[in-house]
């Protein structure tokens, strides 16, 4: 199939994200504020534990995407994790939110184990619904809008989760937030679970290796590692989450100590994702006028320049302060899908390059950039804040509250400038990749012919 996937198949596609996003807006904007300031662990040993946890996902994530790529079933190699993972990653969601009533050794050990429980879970589910995004159609431009329709709907998870759960929280909780977020994860799950069903329904895997590919570990890891542009997308992809991990992470306490109301925290997240879902919505038009490549270092420069610029505002200027944040969100939205159809991209790439395809294996280093951009975003936030000595649910000293400052403006922008750096030296913008899908065409012609 080379024509347009159906408008239909696109929005099955994006539910996943929707889905994903009930989980993935937890740990980025509720899950250090959960371990700090209601189960009562230090911001220092937080941060410690966010990093440490990501060595297991260096063997995790590449474990996950050779397993997918080795899947062989009836409904596709991705499409069944789908169905298979959504329930475990429901339970574990639930327990990771639980406070039992241990002391610090107790508390950190279950954090270490229900984190490292939710991380594997999301592993199994995420890496095959992201390379599911590889093997539906092989046009670059038609992934694109793929991708742009699956960020659409992935904010609109996070839309739910940054509008909803504080209040579900209160709702259920009565009061009490340690009852409160797990019973929130209960609800979440289900409807994700819901979600996931409907993307395995709705979609359909079209790509297939090249006829005659032997499974072989040692060549798919050999590809992998000389493929260039796919290591510099796992840099860009690391330090862009990165800033979104410390900023967004950073958001309850900025309001919290800073601003002094708390209650302001969620009217900014979901104004600042309703205009990422307007920024992500543009993508595609821009992408096919100036090239992905191009666009891409456009949005990264001038996020890096709008969120340094956040550090200089007043406490006093809240209207400005809600602006400048909504800017930023706008701005930076088209990095996501246009970075994961660079990874559909690279899948391509290793194909032409080397005869090969291994589309889980090329996906899973979206997700571990992912999981260690949290990893890295959340270490230095805890690490941050324990520097500038914070100390939970206590008025903050000025030398904390700068801190708190600069980890919503200038710490994060150097993630966004690093990650434009890499950009530069990305290779594969859209004349080569028209050449390299005309170039895959063709040989899947020969070989139909031969």
């Amino acid at each position: 199939m080379t024509g347009k996937l159906p408008v239909r198949e696109k929005i099955g596609y994006g539910l996943g994200d929707t889905a994903s996003n009930l989980y993935w807006q937890m740990f980025v904007n509720f899950l250090m504020f959960f371990y700090t300031d209601i189960f009562g662990i230090p911001a220092a040993a937080v941060g410690t534990m966010l990093v440490v946890s990501r060595f297991w996902d260096a063997l995790n994530d590449p474990l996950m995407g050779i397993i997918a790529d080795r899947t062989k079933t009836r409904w596709g190699r991705f499409r069944p994790y789908l169905i298979w993972i959504s329930g475990p990653l429901a339970v574990i969601g639930i327990l990771t939110f639980l406070t039992p009533d241990f002391g610090i050794t107790g508390k950190l050990i279950y954090a270490y184990i229900t984190y490292t429980l939710i991380m594997m879970a999301y592993t199994a589910i995420n890496i095959p619904y992201s390379a599911l995004m590889g093997v539906m159609s092989p046009n670059t431009q038609e992934r694109t809008g793929i991708a742009t329709y699956r960020f659409v709907l992935a904010f609109v998870g996070a839309f739910i989760v940054q509008g909803l759960t504080l209040p579900l929280v209160r709702f259920f909780g009565g009061g009490n937030q340690a009852l409160g977020f797990p019973l929130t994860m209960a609800v979440y799950g289900a409807l994700a679970g819901f979600l996931f069903y409907l993307t395995f329904a709705l979609t359909r895997e079209r790509v297939q290796p090249p006829p005659g590919q032997k499974t072989s570990l040692k060549d798919d890891l050999k590809d992998l590692i000389h493929n260039r542009p796919w290591m510099i997308l796992l840099v860009m992809g690391v330090f862009t989450l990165g800033n979104i991990i410390v900023r967004s992470g950073t958001i309850l306490y900025y309001f919290k100590y800073y601003i002094n109301n708390q209650a302001l925290a969620s009217l900014f997240m979901v104004l600042g994702t309703i205009a990422v879902i307007a920024g992500v919505a543009c993508t595609q038009f821009f992408s096919k006028r100036l090239g992905k490549k191009k666009f891409y270092l456009i949005v990264m420069t001038l996020t890096s320049i709008l969120t340094a610029l956040f550090f200089f505002i007043p406490k006093e200027q809240i209207i400005l302060i809600f602006a400048l944040h909504i800017l930023i969100s706008f701005v930076m939205a088209p990095q996501a899908p246009l970075l994961w159809s660079m990874y559909a991209d690279t899948a391509d790439y290793s194909e032409w390059k080397n005869g090969r395809r291994a589309t889980g294996l090329i996906f899973s280093a979206a997700t571990f950039a992912q999981k260690f951009g949290i990893a890295l975003g959340g270490g230095l936030a805890g690490w941050l804040l324990a520097i500038f000595g914070f100390v939970a649910n206590v008025p903050q000293s000025e030398q904390t509250l700068t801190g708190i400052r600069l980890m919503m403006s200038l710490f994060p922008a150097i993630g966004t400038a690093v990650a434009t750096i890499a950009a530069f030296f990305y290779e594969l913008d859209d004349r080569t990749m028209q050449q390299i899908e005309s170039e895959l065409k063709e040989r899947k012609g020969d070989r139909a012919h031969a």
